[in-house]
């Protein structure tokens, strides 16, 4: 089996820019967040973008999918209920690494159902307010039945933790 590898030059320029970060104290990568909509493919349908462009980023956090428990195990019946659950749980886990919505880039829902579509993009529109990731959502069978969403999210870390060494 052959692995995907990206190219030289795809690998060269970002660590380029992070080793000039590095060996040129005092100097700083601007981070920037940019929706990208190509004229040429369909336009984002509601409250995400097709792609997003960061610059500047010292690196990047992967939530693994949250699901509709919570710290006690319970699991509310229905769906809204359970929505804002799960991103309540994705908040928690961002909070954690000192991140909030506002660094997240990229989210993925797992939907156990078609029906919930639209109570979902109205839930995470709710959400995530303003705020542009991009957005893939899979409708799929979820682990277990009792769950009827599942979130994971990237985010991208644009300061350094506090109590890090420079």
């Amino acid at each position: 089996m052959t692995a995907n590898l990206p190219s030289r030059t795809h690998v060269a320029k970002p660590l380029c820019a992070l080793l000039l970060a590095i060996a040129l104290p005092g100097s700083a990568m601007a981070t920037s967040f940019r929706s990208i909509e190509s004229a040429q493919a369909p336009s984002a349908q509601g409250g995400y973008s097709q792609a997003v462009r960061v610059d500047g980023v010292q690196s990047l956090v992967y939530v693994s999918g949250q699901i509709p428990v919570d710290r006690a195990g319970a699991v509310p019946a229905d769906f809204d209920a359970q929505c804002r659950l799960v991103w309540a749980n994705v908040q928690h886990q961002l909070a954690a690494a000192g991140l909030g919505l506002d660094d997240v880039i990229k989210v993925t829902t797992y939907l156990g159902s078609r029906e919930h579509a639209a109570r979902n993009s109205a839930i995470r529109r709710e959400v995530l307010g303003e705020r542009r990731p991009a957005l893939t959502v899979v409708i799929a069978g979820i682990y277990d039945p009792a769950w009827l969403l599942e979130i994971e999210v990237v985010a991208a870390v644009t300061r350094p933790e506090p109590g890090a060494a420079p």
